[in-house]
């Protein structure tokens, strides 16, 4: 027999999830809260760093295997998160050591569009596919510094974290990103 949460219930799990943030181990109640909270960002981002949806499944696996066994002390949620994304970064570099031929291939793969019936579709794939190859052509450093700060929308602080690099440097490194990424798709710093 299984019965709704209430309000009460979820206040109770969140102090129990804020009290398991001090402790080494997470109990499985603040684990599950957690990984409904993360699970979809960190997803995202491997698929997008990877070019590889099935890749981004084990990659998941395998940074959450690894959160849980980490034995660090974390101070908030916030930083839990970064953690996980740090976590998550080092495995998308391994899988680039890995594979580094196929990851071309890979990005232009997955932009790859059927035919859109309206011209309008058919310009988005285009613009989608042109990304993708740029976004390809771009180092692992700048994709992972363009991913975070617009498709997650993550903070330079969060940034900086994850990536392991100095909060102050993270606005120059994007800034430098963005001018690469816009002299790729033909919008040079004259355009």
């Amino acid at each position: 027999m299984t019965r709704d949460l209430t309000l009460g219930d979820l206040a109770r799990i969140d102090a129990d999830t804020i009290e398991a943030i001090g402790s080494l181990q997470m109990d499985e109640d603040a684990f599950r809260l957690f990984y409904e909270r993360t699970a979809r960002p960190v997803w995202a981002y491997l698929s997008r760093a990877t070019g590889s949806a099935r890749l981004a499944d084990d990659l998941l696996q395998e940074t959450y295997y690894r959160f849980l066994r980490a034995s660090g002390r974390f101070e908030d949620e916030a930083h839990q998160r970064n953690y996980l994304f740090r976590i998550a970064a080092n495995l998308v570099q391994d899988a680039r050591r890995r594979r580094r031929t196929d990851a071309l291939s890979a990005a232009e793969d997955e932009g790859a569009c059927p035919v859109a019936s309206s011209q309008d579709a058919a310009v988005d794939a285009q613009q989608r596919v042109d990304l993708g190859r740029a976004m390809a052509r771009l180092t692992a450093r700048d994709r992972d510094l363009l991913w975070l700060a617009y498709a997650n929308g993550c903070s330079h602080r969060e940034i900086a974290r994850s990536l392991g690099l100095r909060t102050s440097s993270v606005k120059m490194l994007l800034f430098r990103a963005r001018r690469r990424l816009a002299a790729l798709l033909g919008g040079g710093p004259g355009r």
